[in-house]
């Protein structure tokens, strides 16, 4: 398949850098210019957020994208990706985008890539200086996902102490900058990681450090905090999600030593169950009346409760999905450790299904798509086994780079993946679209 990056590329070298130079800025110009004329509409071909159109990391039912794939097998375009994070792709329209962050200048940015071709479109420094110090060693200073609704795109950094939300145009403008709250852990300075997620006119943000946390609603127009809820004086990581659980739309959060809900629309607590521990990175799922979430310190334990007015624990493990968020699909939870270990748990009592070892150590979340569950782990490796609560059935293995912290994206029957390469001279990001070529 002739790749459109390629051609740009070759003309670049063969007529130099500087024409090169000016003629990409010239194709870049007119995609954004082609792009501004038309509303773009989050679809469920779409990834518009953190854990995706569902927002529990499951694509939509028409996915089929891909399951191997390797550097010259289904590779749609390969594009750089200057800086350093962990955050996903998100993906409106046209447009695939990304926080990340320059960590020697200490600036933070958020990039815009064509999702045809993977040329770059645009990038934007949201903010610079004031970078928090000694953060942990699988963190970064650009790890929360982009959130978008159907105008806007939503950021979220640490920086200077504070917690900061901006919003930017479709084409990269900063629209407004709101300082949330403050953010300063005085023990386990792992860094910030909660990505935002969006709900009816609000982005909602969490921020959880140890002297004082906070969920906070913003209105996405303006910026203006509309609502604020403290939390616990502990410490944890865990990303806010919406569901509608139990007939009504909650506000779902773990860590602090508690499993809670919370209206989104003015964060006041709807109800709150000791149980996890107190620190937490993953983000709670459910399936029916039920609300799932796991977490790894001090303490290992995943655990079911019953938000039906009873507050009920219906099951729970020792197992530690810390890093990584579950599934929940059909019934049964499928979940993937911390040291690469697969589970499917039946939904209703926790009873094991079955477990398989993988390869670990794993960071990033699963993600459903087509009767598949793809997983990467640290070392670039992407797992792909049938979501089939009787068996375990393996259907791929892949490699791209030799480091993934980012969970995949699935979306358009295409699967981004932000993967790195370190060798002798340093350390390159990259981003891979991959979907089936003509030759499949």
């Amino acid at each position: 398949m002739v790749r459109f990056a390629a051609i740009v590329t070759i003309f670049i070298l063969v007529f130099g850098c500087s024409n090169g130079g000016a003629f990409e800025k010239l194709l870049i110009d007119q995609s954004i210019a082609a792009e501004t004329s038309l509303r773009t509409k989050v679809t469920t071909t779409d990834w518009p957020m953190w854990r995706g159109p569902n927002r529990n990391g499951i694509a939509a039912d028409d996915q089929h994208p891909p399951v191997s794939w390797s550097a010259t097998k289904n590779i749609l375009w390969k594009t750089t990706v200057p800086g350093r994070g962990h955050a996903s792709p998100t993906v409106v329209g046209n447009r695939v985008v990304l926080a990340t962050a320059f960590e020697r200048r200490q600036v933070q940015s958020v990039i815009c890539f064509n999702r045809r071709t993977g040329v770059q479109l645009w990038k934007s420094d949201i903010s610079k200086g004031g970078f928090p110090r000694g953060i942990h060693s699988k963190n970064t200073h650009a790890t929360c996902t982009v959130a978008s609704d159907r105008d806007r795109l939503f950021t979220v950094f640490c920086h200077h102490g504070n917690i900061q939300a901006s919003a930017l145009s479709l084409n990269g403008k900063i629209l407004w900058q709101q300082v949330v709250g403050p953010f300063a852990p005085q023990r386990h300075n792992h860094g910030y990681a909660p990505s935002p997620t969006i709900y009816k006119s609000l982005v909602i943000i969490a921020a959880e450090y140890g002297r004082g946390g906070y969920l906070a609603g913003l209105d996405c127009r303006t910026g203006k905090v509309v609502w604020k809820q403290s939390r616990p004086a502990m410490l944890s990581h865990s990303s806010p999600i919406v569901a509608n659980v139990s007939g009504r739309d909650q506000l779902l959060i773990s860590g602090c030593d508690l499993v809670s809900g919370f209206d989104p629309n003015n964060g006041k607590p709807l109800w709150s169950v000791p149980a996890t521990t107190m620190l937490t990175c993953g983000t709670m799922v459910w399936d029916g009346d039920l609300v799932f979430a796991s977490g790894g310190y001090p303490k290992s334990e995943t655990v079911c409760v019953r938000v039906d007015g009873s507050g009920r624990i219906m099951w729970r493990n020792r197992q530690k999905c810390y890093e990584q968020s579950m599934l929940a699909h059909d019934g049964y939870i499928y979940a993937v450790n911390d040291a690469g270990i697969a589970f499917c748990w039946n939904a209703d009592d926790g009873r094991e299904m079955w477990k398989y070892r993988l390869s670990g150590p794993v960071s990033a979340s699963p993600v459903l798509a087509g009767g598949n569950i793809y997983v990467s782990n640290e070392r670039g490796t992407t797992y792909v086994f049938k979501a089939n609560p009787r068996k375990f059935e393996f259907v791929a293995k892949n490699q791209l780079g030799n480091e993934a912290f980012a969970t995949p994206t699935i979306c358009g029957n295409q699967i981004l993946l932000r993967v790195a390469r370190t060798a002798s001279r340093g350390r390159r990001e990259s981003l891979y679209c991959i979907a089936a070529t003509d030759a499949e």
